[in-house]
């Protein structure tokens, strides 16, 4: 695994998750976080175990789709452990959405057995907007069917409504 080269001066940090689908949320981290950094990697984690809505492409594509005008994010799916990954995408830093006290609760959780894995990496966590704290993936799941475009748009970016229609109608 490739370590980064710290005086390179290249600031590399990894957005991980499921990303089924992408929400408005995840686009604000993304956003914010590609800001931070000089490249943004979005890991989209593969779960061969766990059903998901969209598969691992159609995941990339929304995503690649939705972030289209960051030029410093790039895409790239992965099946290993978190911090297996941010190493080898040369990265030291992976960030973490964080909407409520129970996701913090969780994470915490993970930012310790990251940290026990590989010590190297550390986790930087951003709150997502207080507009944006209440949307999952699976709120989304479950209001698709009842909700009209311009509703559905509160949540997710309009890139994501047909494919979600398409999948859930």
């Amino acid at each position: 695994m490739p370590t980064p080269d710290p005086s390179s001066g290249s600031r590399i940090a990894v957005y991980t998750g499921s990303f089924d689908p992408i929400t408005l949320g995840h686009l604000n981290v993304i956003e914010r976080s590609s800001r931070l950094v000089d490249r943004l990697i979005v890991g989209i984690g593969v779960n061969i175990d766990k059903q998901s809505l969209f598969t691992p492409q159609e995941r990339v594509d929304l995503v690649r789709e939705t972030t289209r005008h960051l030029k410093n994010v790039e895409i790239r799916t992965f099946s290993e452990l978190a911090v297996r990954f941010v190493r080898a995408c040369g990265a030291q830093v992976i960030i973490r959405g964080v909407r409520s006290l129970s996701d913090m609760e969780a994470e915490f959780t993970m930012t310790l057995a990251n940290r026990k894995l590989d010590p190297g990496i550390e986790t930087v966590f951003l709150m997502a907007d207080d507009q944006f704290s209440h949307v999952s993936s699976s709120l989304i799941k479950q209001i698709t069917p009842l909700a009209d475009d311009d509703e559905l748009a509160q949540f997710v970016p309009r890139e994501v409504i047909s494919p979600l229609r398409a999948k859930l109608t």
